[in-house]
């Protein structure tokens, strides 16, 4: 778990206090209004952290908005669009498009919303970000992988969606792939983050890379497709990975897996967290711009014990 900051364990103990004394409920307004927009549901990591969000706003008595943006930042806008629409108080946002989210940021902070963003950073005025140290997650994947491949080889890079999390994952790995001269990254392509895509993109990598030997995926859904096609090839490649996905652990888990590790996340320590501070915000609290969030890496004797 999360050790959490002197200041937040503080903001929770706020919140249980406000649990008890049913502070959520305005009596001009009825119940707060909680807008969560996400780049994607498709995906057990953000099936994660929205159950886990309903479950805190449900014991709060808040009222839960939940939109999935698809991948699609023009859904994405409309339907933060729509949530204002509706007079939501607080709005966590998990943005498809760092960039491109921005005017939806603007039109929240304008309206008086208390506006978080979630796992991804987001453009604009926001009050606070919650996020993995995804360069951290990045490098010590890859470091690992170094490890096993005899620091020595050919490796390639399954890319994805060009938001700052991905951007720094790919980072922190070339930052530990560097420390290795006798280590060359030979193939960077994006898997979209999906299963199917990943899959397809490194079987074409497969076949212009035979002499591959580590693959790191940018998360664990597209390197569960990278996993299927490894297998199919016959051929020995060693797979990292980042977020901790139950079915990812399970991978790992098997006998001779070429699916060495993951550097796991905790969806739901974060979710939590960015409702902590948006509700200390409006409250007229100062809140942290940045709550980093630690990542651990899960290799195969920490699987058994491991779960979000």
């Amino acid at each position: 778990m999360v050790k959490l900051p002197k200041a937040l364990c503080l903001l929770a103990l706020s919140i249980s206090c406000g649990i008890a004394t049913g502070a959520y409920a305005d009596s001009k307004t009825g119940p707060l209004k909680v807008g969560v927009s996400f780049q994607e549901i498709n995906n057990p990591y953000f099936v994660t952290m929205k159950d886990a969000l309903q479950d805190a706003t449900a014991t709060i008595g808040a009222q839960l908005i939940v939109t999935d943006a698809r991948h699609d930042v023009s859904k994405q806008v409309s339907d933060i669009e729509d949530m204002l629409q509706k007079g939501i108080d607080i709005l966590l946002i998990n943005p498809t498009d760092s960039v491109g989210v921005q005017s939806a940021v603007e039109a929240a902070h304008k309206a008086g919303v208390v506006v978080v963003a979630v796992d991804a950073q987001a453009q604009g005025p926001l009050d606070s970000f919650v996020g993995s140290k995804n360069v951290d997650a990045g490098y010590q994947a890859c470091e690992y992988l170094a490890q096993h491949i005899g620091n020595a080889g050919d490796v390639g890079i399954l890319d994805g969606i060009a938001v700052v999390p991905i951007l720094d994952r790919v980072k922190g790995c070339k930052e530990a792939l560097a420390k290795h001269p006798n280590i060359k990254i030979v193939s960077i392509q994006n898997g979209k983050q999906e299963r199917d895509q990943a899959l397809t993109v490194t079987e074409n990598m497969l076949q212009a890379q035979p002499g591959l030997k580590g693959l790191f995926s940018v998360n664990d859904n597209g390197s569960l497709g990278a996993l299927s096609a490894i297998e199919a090839s016959g051929l020995d490649v060693k797979l990292v990975s980042v977020d901790g996905a139950p079915e990812a652990i399970k991978a790992i888990l098997k006998p001779g897996s070429k699916f060495i590790a993951t550097s796991a996340q905790f969806p739901r320590d974060q979710v939590r967290l960015a409702l902590g501070l948006a509700l200390a915000k409006k409250w007229g609290a100062q809140v942290p711009t940045t709550i980093p969030v630690d990542i651990a890496l899960i290799d195969q004797s920490k699987a058994k014990d491991f779960s979000w």
